[in-house]
This record gives C-alpha cells, structure tokens and sequence, in this order.
C-alpha cells in the first residue's frame, strides 16, 4: 500500500489530485456540495492511480 501512494507519480496524476482539490475548493466556497463527488472520483484515481492509461482506456487483447 504504501508503494502504492508514494511510487509512481506523473504528470497526469499529479493533475488529477491537484483538480480534486480544486472541486473540493469550489464546493466550499460556493457551497454547490454536488462538487465533492465529482472531487471524490478524481481523488480516488490521483491516489489509487487508476483511470486511463497513456493508451487509453481499451481492454487489452492478450
């Protein structure tokens, strides 16, 4: 677990953490508390690095 979180980082998930903070701003400060889930779904991707592959999102053939 704890390669998991501190392993790995790039650019992509770097982003993806950094606009989950943002959603998380943006629900506070304007109080539209809708804006938390969609921060959650892109946390969860930053810290679990899951989400879409320098592929895409297609399921591999082999």
């Amino acid at each position: 677990m704890k390669d998991l979180l501190f392993s790995n980082w790039h650019i992509m998930r770097i982003f993806r953490l950094a606009f989950a903070v943002f959603l998380f701003a943006q629900a506070y400060y304007t109080n539209e508390w809708f804006f938390i889930a969609f921060g959650l779904f892109f946390f969860i991707q930053a810290v679990f690095n899951t989400g879409c592959g320098p592929t895409g999102c297609t399921i591999p053939k082999k």
